[in-house]
């Protein structure tokens, strides 16, 4: 993990705020935690109410960072926006349909 790199990147659309993560595994607890830290602070000051994460780079997540995306989808529910999850890899899409969280993100897998 490169401590100088940012663990996301945001960009702004008309209507949408998409949050690129950068880490190729999302595994430790510290990692999740500075990934909320900065996603959540995007939810808060974003004026657009639907947010997309785009998965391009990910290819391995532990259940914790599950749970953070269900936290922020909670939270942009909240706000009445919507959460989009792109680019996720048809390996890492398996996990959201054995847990289920298939049926509560809206997901388009990576194109092979």
């Amino acid at each position: 993990m490169d401590p100088t790199r940012s663990k996301i990147f945001v960009e702004h659309t008309a209507d949408t705020t998409i949050v690129t993560l950068n880490d190729e595994k999302i595994l430790e607890d510290e990692q999740i935690k500075e990934i909320e830290d900065s996603i959540m602070v995007v939810v808060e000051q974003a004026r657009r109410l639907d947010m997309i994460l785009d998965f391009c780079h990910v290819r391995f997540m532990s259940s914790s960072f599950l749970g953070l995306l269900v936290k922020i989808h909670k939270k942009m529910c909240e706000r009445k926006g919507r959460l989009q999850l792109c680019n996720v890899d048809p390996n890492l899409y398996k996990i959201f349909e054995i847990t289920q969280l298939s049926k509560i993100f809206d997901i388009s897998q990576k194109a092979n």
